[in-house]
């Protein structure tokens, strides 16, 4: 025991030694802090300077002082701002920063005398070992440096313009693109306020944003539009005969006004066109189409009874059809490579019959149907058109299964196309027009049709009994014709019939203008039908009205002319049976309702009693029922 405790004395020993050394070592610290504050008490430590400025030993008061009269930053000193070529120079000041030197000279006395007594004597020490350079107390009013960024700003600031292109008559009008500028102040102000805390001369970055346009060359797009601008364009049939239509041809003004420019997005990039308008090129081409596209027409033939086969009288046409979309980029497309002659686009459509088809094929084997119409008292005019519109059928195939449109067929009753202008009925009246006559044609196919058993969809009967439809080979009326007439005025009024077979269908039309007749031939495969019919004959018969006289200036005085004559009302049932191998095929009817109908004369003017001047001439009479 005794042994233990003689060894722990050396250690007790040792700590009070060192116990006692800090106490010492911290009475020394604390007698020097207290002895070199008590020294330099009321003055700044030494070694301690502002913004360089040496203020060791002096009163706050005496280096507040000097610290004002030596320290001119604030006035004198330039902070520098650059954006490419063009500079700003300020003075601290004009960038509301206040130096305040009694603050300054306030917080370089502090330095040594805060923060603890270690810190303090450390600082103390540092002081007057290295020195001691205390930031000089500012006052930063950003309101002010705000404003003078603004107005760097106003200058410098640009906004985003897009290039831009413009066709102002036949000119091509480009504004190139902008790039956008606008100056972060706040970012700036963080600068500037570091560089004024170091109380030094500096450049302060400006913080610009850019912001680059979507377009900003247009150029190369401005050529393309001048390329195509610098010549009319012409589209035409593509391997175009002598009978084709075409070509036509837009002057530099029409396509100016159709010029367009899109702004268009290409994989998250945009990018300019330039091209014609889709819209206006699209009705422009729509135009052209009815001209361009034709129906592709089967070859004609005329049956020659003798071989028993079918000869052809025309070569097919090979139809087309125009395609608009295609069109429009094969234009637009040729315009930008330079190109002014540009091919439309079209697809042919073959004939369902070539002028080699052999008449086994088609079901052509003999024929089937014939009727033939009288026209006896017709005038000129109206022969002509009979001719001229039987000409239109003659040869013509209907295909099997096909609803014949005699209105499709017989194309344009116009004067261009052979028609002349003879008597027809229009607006409740007969007046002299282009085509009639055509309507012994549409009559004649009708009981064709009929006598052959084929389903008719639409007929339509005229308005009034005409005689030359009720006409028999002897020139005599056959009131049982009556309700067995067609009229046809296309596109309003059409006769159409279904060829409801398997087999092709050849129609032939012969005009005997000497006998004055009309032949309607049929020829295809018989199917065993045949047709009965039974007619009402004209019922529910109603007069004509009194005879109507009406002035006409372009006739002399007591000339009189009849114009209109006169028929009686009527109604007229007619059924029709079509038997095949024995059996109903089927029964139709046709129901028919003629109007009584007034004789019209005309005379001149001063003529003192029409009436009596026309039973003198025997017009405008109406005959006895």
């Amino acid at each position: 025991m005794n042994r233990f405790i003689s060894r722990l004395n050396p250690l007790k020993q040792i700590i009070a030694a060192l116990i006692g050394g800090f106490i010492l070592f911290a009475g020394i610290v604390f007698a020097w802090t207290v002895g070199y504050q008590l020294a330099f008490a009321g003055r700044i430590f030494p070694g301690v300077s502002v913004a360089g400025v040496d203020v060791s030993g002096l009163s706050p008061n005496d280096a507040a002082l000097k610290l004002s009269q030596t320290l001119s930053f604030p006035i004198t000193g330039k902070i520098l701002f650059r954006a490419g070529d063009r500079v700003w120079v300020a003075s601290p000041a004009e960038l509301g920063m206040v130096f305040d030197p009694s603050a300054s000279a306030l917080a370089a006395y502090n330095y040594g005398r805060s923060g603890g007594l270690f810190k303090a004597l450390a600082r103390q020490v540092g002081a007057g070992g290295i020195g001691a350079d205390v930031p000089p107390v500012l006052i930063f009013d950003q309101r002010v440096a705000y404003a003078y960024l603004q107005n760097i700003a106003a200058q410098v600031d640009q906004p985003v313009v897009e290039a831009s292109l413009q066709v102002d008559g036949t000119n091509v009008v480009t504004q190139p693109g902008q790039v956008g500028r606008l100056l972060n102040l706040d970012a700036t102000l963080v600068y500037l306020g570091a560089q004024l805390q170091s109380f030094r001369d500096g450049e302060v970055p400006l913080v610009i944003h850019e912001a680059k346009p979507k377009l900003l060359d247009v150029s190369s797009q401005a050529d393309a539009a001048r390329r195509i601008l610098s010549q009319p364009l012409t589209v035409f049939v593509p391997n175009a005969g002598d009978s084709d239509p075409g070509p036509w041809t837009y002057d530099i003004p029409v396509i100016a006004n159709m010029l367009k420019v899109n702004v268009v997005e290409n994989n998250g990039e945009s990018e300019m066109q330039v091209g014609l308008d889709l819209a206006a090129l699209q009705r422009s081409l729509g135009e052209l189409k009815v001209y361009v596209d034709r129906y592709p027409a089967n070859a004609r033939f005329v049956f020659n009874d003798d071989t028993g086969q079918i000869e052809p009288i025309s070569a097919s046409t090979v139809g087309r059809v125009m395609d608009v979309d295609a069109s429009m980029k094969a234009i637009n497309d040729a315009l930008l490579r330079g190109e002014h002659n540009v091919p439309l686009a079209v697809v042919e459509q073959q004939p369902a019959v070539s002028d080699t088809a052999v008449g086994a094929d088609l079901g052509v084997t003999q024929e089937i149907a014939a009727y033939t119409s009288y026209f006896y008292g017709s005038s000129s005019e109206r022969i002509q058109n009979i001719v001229a519109a039987s000409e239109q059928f003659h040869g013509v195939l209907v295909a099997p299964g096909e609803t014949f449109s005699m209105g499709n067929s017989l194309g344009d009753v116009s004067l261009e196309n052979g028609f002349a202008e003879a008597l027809i009925i229009y607006g409740g009246r007969t007046i002299k027009g282009v085509g009639g006559g055509v309507c012994q044609v549409s009559t004649t196919l009708f009981r064709t049709v009929f006598y052959a058993g084929f389903p008719v969809v639409e007929r339509y009967s005229h308005a009034y009994r005409v005689s030359y439809y009720e006409k028999t080979r002897s020139g005599d009326v056959d009131p049982n014709l009556a309700g067995l007439d067609a009229t046809v005025y296309f596109p309003l009024v059409d006769f159409k019939f279904i060829n409801d077979t398997p087999y092709w269908m050849l129609m032939e039309t012969y005009v005997d203008v000497g006998a004055r007749t009309l032949t309607w031939k049929l020829y295809s495969t018989p199917d065993g039908r045949s047709v009965t019919w039974e007619t009402t004959g004209p019922t529910n018969v109603v007069p004509p009205p009194n005879p109507v006289f009406e002035e006409n200036s372009e006739l002399e005085p007591d000339q009189i002319k009849q114009v209109d004559y006169p028929a009686q009302g009527a109604d007229v049932d007619v059924t029709r049976t079509v038997w095949r191998d024995g059996q109903v095929y089927f029964t139709d009817e046709f129901k028919t309702h003629y109007q009584p109908w007034a004789a019209v004369c005309q005379y001149g003017p001063g003529t003192e009693d029409p009436i009596k001047s026309a039973k003198r001439e025997q017009l405008c009479v109406v005959p006895k029922t």
